[in-house]
């Protein structure tokens, strides 16, 4: 019945690491979804705890747009993947005047939520 999307662009966080917590989440219900990242020791999960929390506001919103109810417990994370963003290229000095490149990686995370009865229609 309800479904939201939040998105976050070009976080600092390499897709890689961004991409460790976002599979510890994925299919959960997002209240547990919180609690997880919660207390994950990652350094991605503090924006993706953001993130999820947006997204339960985007559903919120959404449902008293449309005057329905909406249980936040039923909310189920549908959809969670990270995307790669921009490289910021910086660069260090080296022996003999030469230059060493530094890629600063930057990730595009996206998660989608859905209520089970939309789980159900979507597959």
């Amino acid at each position: 019945m309800v479904q939201s999307i939040a998105r976050v662009k070009h976080i600092r966080v390499t897709p890689q690491k961004a991409r460790r917590v976002v599979d510890m989440i994925r299919g959960k219900q997002a209240q547990e979804a919180l609690a997880i990242l919660k207390f994950a020791p990652q350094s991605a999960s503090e924006p993706v705890y953001k993130l999820v929390a947006s997204a339960i506001a985007n559903a919120r919103v959404k449902a008293d747009a449309s005057n329905a109810f909406l249980d936040e417990q039923d909310l189920v994370i549908r959809r969670a993947y990270v995307d790669e963003g921009t490289t910021l290229k910086r660069f260090q000095p080296r022996a003999q005047g030469r230059a060493f490149r530094i890629n600063k990686r930057t990730s595009h995370i996206t998660v989608e939520l859905a209520t089970p009865d939309e789980l159900g229609g979507s597959k």
